[in-house]
């Protein structure tokens, strides 16, 4: 009997990493904890931030404006986060949280409308900067307003973690940022949000968390945490991201995604990413409407052969509930990538780049952003080969 038949997922379990983290059914009750917490903080205003509609349809929203005027906080709301956020998006919220006197930042969703709040709440504390200075590097934060993450999906771990992304359009750049200060104060994680969300959606926030862990896995600064996390993660993403699949009510199935996307986050806090982050944000810097997720997945394979060599004996471990038979031998790259492709297409994810958009002779122009876009270089020089432009030209090659 797998041990997590013995947990109980009515039962709000804490888990501190960074951030300390509510999750199990029913944690958005938290909510009221976390609004005393704030008003005991003197936190008297704050801003939410969320997508266009799940913060409702989810039921979350009624949870927050419940708690927060029990404890007399008053709010402000700003509701146009997209999928891939943009720098002036953040900006418009910070404008409306100032002009509110906001001290506190409430980000409601996934990775887009946390990672945009995780910005909006440096921002709060740098009243001279804005968000391309924020992602070109043009300073270093080290301050932010508390931060409560109420995650809507189970995928970035971002509720967990110290990183952040948003896309500087006009230089079809997508940064990611990564300081202490947005650890989130609370995070709620609560499968019972998740259960709407599509089959798609479900895919791809999973598969992100496998990136994660493959990546955080192989770094040139791995250690035995991200290992563990990352093979934990891989055998609770392959045995429930089909049962979610196939019944996405599931509370069992959303709980433990849930749960995986988390200590997946966790993973890549300790030991960093690679290739496929760092060639992902080019493709959906470009395109704005790719899926995060759905471009990691297209990578994936190519990634994992070209680092095999390296790593195999720790992908054959990690990888093993997904890719049975791996011994670790460097012989085996293109078996073990064969393998993940084999698994993607059973849940569901076959494309390649073409089928998305992108051609080969687009791959001169993504090459160049991978090592152009700030924050990007510092992904690749954790990769666990060499990480020059010939090894990510052969990535991109081969994800056609």
């Amino acid at each position: 009997m797998a041990w997590e038949n013995k947990i109980n997922i009515n039962s709000i379990s804490t888990i501190i990493c960074g951030s300390r983290v509510f999750l199990g059914v029913g944690a958005i009750e938290k909510i009221d904890f976390i609004a005393e917490q704030l008003k005991a903080r003197g936190i008297d205003s704050v801003i939410a931030m969320t997508g266009k509609a799940a913060y409702e349809t989810t039921g979350a929203w009624g949870y927050v404006t419940k708690a927060l005027g029990k404890h007399g906080i008053r709010y402000v709301l700003y509701n146009k986060v997209q999928p891939n956020p943009e720098t002036q998006q953040v900006d418009e919220a910070v404008k409306i949280a100032r002009d509110a006197g906001a001290k506190a930042v409430i980000a409601i969703g996934g990775g887009s409308p946390i990672d945009a709040g995780k910005s909006a709440a440096i921002l709060l504390e740098y009243p001279d900067k804005n968000c391309q200075d924020l992602y070109e590097a043009k300073f270093a934060a080290e301050k932010a307003v508390p931060i409560i993450a109420i995650n809507l999906t189970h995928g970035t771990g971002t509720e967990a973690n110290r990183f952040a992304v948003v896309t500087i359009p006009e230089k079809e750049y997508k940064p990611a940022i990564a300081y202490d200060c947005i650890y989130p104060l609370f995070s709620i994680d609560d499968p019972a949000l998740m259960t709407g969300l599509p089959a798609n959606q479900t895919r791809y926030v999973s598969i992100d968390a496998v990136n994660h862990v493959v990546e955080a896995a192989t770094t040139v600064l791995n250690n035995p945490f991200s290992i563990t996390l990352a093979k934990e993660t891989m055998r609770l993403v392959a045995k429930y991201l089909p049962i979610a699949l196939a019944d996405s009510k599931n509370l069992t199935a959303r709980y433990f995604l849930t749960y995986a996307a988390m200590i997946a986050g966790t993973s890549f806090d300790n030991g960093l990413l690679h290739f496929t982050h760092a060639l992902e944000h080019p493709l959906s810097g470009i395109k704005t409407d790719l899926t995060h997720g759905l471009g990691l997945a297209i990578l994936l394979p190519a990634v994992i052969k070209e680092i095999y060599p390296a790593s195999g004996v720790i992908l054959a471990d990690v990888l093993s509930d997904i890719i049975p038979g791996l011994t670790g031998d460097a012989g085996e790259a293109e078996k073990a990538a064969q393998g993940m492709r084999d698994w993607l297409k059973s849940v569901g994810v076959t494309e390649t780049l073409a089928d998305v958009g992108f051609t080969k002779a687009d791959v001169p122009k993504l090459v160049q952003l991978a090592f152009d876009t700030p924050g990007l270089a510092g992904l690749l020089g954790c990769a666990p080969v060499a990480s020059d432009k010939d090894a990510v030209q052969r990535i991109y090659e081969n994800s056609f």
